[in-house]
């Protein structure tokens, strides 16, 4: 397609002498412009696909992808309708459980925690809590003793084999009034998920010691169910809606979540449009320094024509000294970009030790680390993308190269 003679000139014109420096840092900068342009969308993306992935991932890993409730209240035929959720195809596990809000107190600390009751076996199902225990056992997870957060246990100032009291604001009425319920439990261990608002208000206890705490009798407050694809719930929430029966009403997780995960894509979104800018702007920096380029060879390109050189040719000479430039930072870019993501962890705990920062809270990120995840398709989108402003940025330079004059050039050389 590209004759040798005309990758040899278009490599002269890249290499510039000391009287068209200048063209030559515009260039240089058009290049860094496009490379910065590519990486910081890569990273960008990357991360926004992390933090939803790692969110997701904890949120479902402690929350059902389903729940199901009772409009009556307290729900009594929890175990034969768990046995028939179970029956349904898809269904990973199904688990009952009674939740309810209290303060936590050790000493002269307290906080506000929500405590969710269930089974050993069904917690143990449950990798996010117990694959992530830093203190203690699940195997003394019984009886009267609950599972803190560690978060909350170092707000407490408690660990394994200690006590926390809880209190309830549903107390008990009595003559002097309603006085709060009060009962303290040992800490069987705790753990941490990751997730800060998880790490820091969860507290986890044996579903009968619940059920006697929050006199719930024998019922419990849901079901959650969880499924082989939480992506896919429209089929999994007929079979289920079908199978309760009257009385109760399914709750997803999209449900749950639906606003937060929709500020999320807003965000996204606007970030994607936001960047795409830079590589906007680079790819107008290669117009404006081809166009000099192309009045500084003005005689050059004359001297080509008249040597029988087409229109054509002239053209391919500037198409392809400008497409370099926007393949070479592409391909920078995307390179840098990946290995950013690679180390993003590492780079991100350097720079706060060398600014003396913080610059990853995970009170406010709600996670205790930067992720990163990269997806292929949207690396192949970005990088199509710059390539095609890139490309398009020097069709007309060339096209004004080619329908240069010769006789007009060569009079005012």
């Amino acid at each position: 397609m590209f004759a040798p003679v005309e990758w040899m000139i278009a490599g002269r014109y890249m290499r510039a002498r000391r009287q068209e420096g200048f063209i030559s840092v515009i260039a240089g900068f058009s290049l860094l412009g496009i490379a910065l342009g590519v990486a910081t969308l890569i990273i960008v993306l990357s991360v926004m696909n992390g933090f939803r992935a790692e969110l997701l991932g904890r949120i479902l890993g402690l929350n059902g992808h389903f729940s199901v409730l009772s409009q009556t209240g307290e729900m009594t035929d929890y175990e034969p309708l768990s046995q028939t959720l179970r029956g349904l195809p898809g269904i990973v596990a199904v688990t009952p459980l009674v939740e309810g809000q209290v303060m936590a107190t050790s000493g002269n600390r307290a906080a506000g925690a929500l405590v969710r009751g269930l089974q050993r076996e069904d917690l143990r199902q449950r990798p996010t809590v117990a694959g992530n225990i830093v203190s203690g056992s699940l195997d003394a997870f019984e009886g009267d003793s609950v599972l803190l957060g560690s978060r909350l246990a170092r707000t407490l100032g408690v660990g394994a084999g200690e006590l926390v009291t809880l209190v309830s604001p549903q107390g008990t009425s009595t003559a002097f009034g309603r006085v709060p319920r009060m009962k303290a439990y040992t800490v069987a261990g705790t753990f941490e998920v990751g997730m800060y608002e998880y790490d820091s208000t969860f507290v986890f206890m044996p579903l009968a010691a619940a059920q006697l705490y929050f006199k719930s009798g024998e019922g419990v407050s849901q079901i959650e169910v969880m499924v082989d694809n939480p992506d896919d719930i429209r089929r999994a929430r007929l079979e289920i809606g079908a199978a309760i029966g009257p009385g109760k009403r399914v709750f997803d997780w999209q449900q749950a979540n639906s606003s937060f995960f929709n500020a999320l894509q807003v965000e996204r979104n606007v970030m994607f449009l936001i960047l795409t800018l830079i590589i906007l702007v680079a790819a107008f920096n290669i117009i404006s320094s081809l166009i000099m380029l192309v009045k500084d060879k003005g005689g050059d390109i004359a001297i080509l024509r008249t040597m029988g050189a087409s229109r054509g040719t002239v053209m391919r000479i500037f198409f392809i000294t400008g497409a370099s430039i926007g393949v070479v930072g592409t391909l920078l870019g995307t390179g840098l970009g990946l290995v950013f993501c690679a180390n993003i962890e590492t780079l991100r705990r350097g720079i706060e030790s060398l600014t003396g920062t913080e610059l990853f809270a995970a009170e406010i990120y709600f996670l205790s680390q930067l992720p990163a995840k990269v997806d292929t398709g949207e690396v192949v989108m970005v990088v199509g993308m710059a390539l095609g402003l890139s490309v398009l940025a020097t069709l007309y330079p060339s096209w004004r190269a080619a329908r240069l004059d010769p006789v007009e050039a060569l009079r005012y050389e």
